[in-house]
């Protein structure tokens, strides 16, 4: 019933939702911000900002976005687990987050008690790219080159996405890389380029252009299909099988205690925003890809980010990966 009276008062231009049992407010009545735990102008960002305008439009509210960076994102998501439980205080983030539940010993926070989801915004795979003169051209050459030859792969982050992705292809493929840590994706990609390191993971926004230009090789997708734009690069998960299926997914989170009204409010907004036309062409060029409608429930978001809790810290323990805190 409480749908049914969310998505009346939506068509009806009311946007109406109930803060508090029998207490009726108009949400949002002030502005919403969404935090998002990485800099200015990265994918997660991007898609924050892209939200935050829809969202506004949508409301004729105030969405802004907040770049809170530091500690591997846990100071973003802290702020969000503490804050008000009213609504005004949104976190967009990604894979990351159930990563960390396992990688940091001592959060400030319990990931799964202190916030809950809102939908499941939008996925992309990994893209395996490599320096331009690298002797390999496909999948199967480079794996095959690397049981003869230690390369060297950059990574964006100790115990960030494209490490875990690094280490588990050393894992299924049984080969041996050195994987030298940077602060942050940029540094590593100049490297890359600079010829200094062989290999890196980065999504599709960030190194297609650079493969379809000849400034890098790309050698594996982790998605079970190839991705759209690059039709000729071979899917991790036929070579290596099911272990390297991994999508950088990216979600909204409300603090723990958020009515459900609210959280409802907020999901029938987003879901309108990622079937809009103009952002699903955008994301579409940009190697996104939008879930299917059973999945952009605030249930689904919940159950997504436990299992990849579960599989991303028997990773961790496999392979003794650890920050020091």
């Amino acid at each position: 019933m409480l749908q049914r009276v969310a998505v009346f008062a939506l068509a009806a231009g009311g946007l109406f939702a109930f803060t508090a049992p029998g207490t009726a407010q108009q949400y949002p009545s002030r502005t919403v911000t969404i935090v998002c735990p990485y800099p200015a102008g990265g994918p997660t960002d991007q898609t924050a900002r892209v939200i935050a305008n829809f969202l506004s439009k949508k409301f004729n509210q105030n969405f802004i976005v907040e770049n809170v960076t530091g500690a591997g994102t846990i100071i973003a998501t802290n702020r969000v687990a503490k804050a008000s439980p009213d609504g005004y205080t949104l976190l967009l983030h990604n894979l990351q987050i159930s990563v960390n539940a396992t990688l940091y010993k001592n959060m400030p926070f319990d990931t799964t008690k202190d916030l809950t989801g809102v939908i499941l915004v939008n996925n992309n795979p990994l893209v395996l790219v490599g320096r331009k003169d690298l002797q390999p051209n496909t999948l199967p050459e480079l794996l095959a080159f690397m049981k003869k030859e230690r390369l060297k792969a950059a990574l964006p982050g100790y115990g960030a996405t494209g490490h875990l992705a690094t280490t588990l292809v050393a894992q299924e493929a049984e080969v041996p890389i050195d994987q030298i840590p940077y602060r942050g994706a940029a540094p590593a990609m100049t490297d890359l380029m600079g010829g200094h390191v062989d290999l890196f993971f980065g999504t599709p926004q960030s190194v297609v252009p650079l493969v379809k230009s000849g400034e890098l090789k790309a050698y594996g997708v982790t998605s079970k299909t190839k991705l759209e734009q690059l039709p000729n690069v071979e899917s991790f998960v036929k070579v290596l099988g099911p272990k390297l299926e991994i999508l950088y997914w990216q979600a909204m989170y409300a603090p723990a205690g958020t009515s459900e009204a609210v959280i409802k409010t907020l999901n029938v907004a987003m879901q309108e925003a990622v079937s809009d036309p103009t952002i699903i062409k955008t994301w579409d060029t940009e190697g996104f890809f939008i879930y299917p409608k059973e999945m952009r429930t605030p249930a689904a978001a919940n159950a997504l980010l436990k299992s990849e809790i579960v599989r991303w810290g028997q990773v961790i323990r496999d392979n003794n990966i650890h920050v020091d805190q």
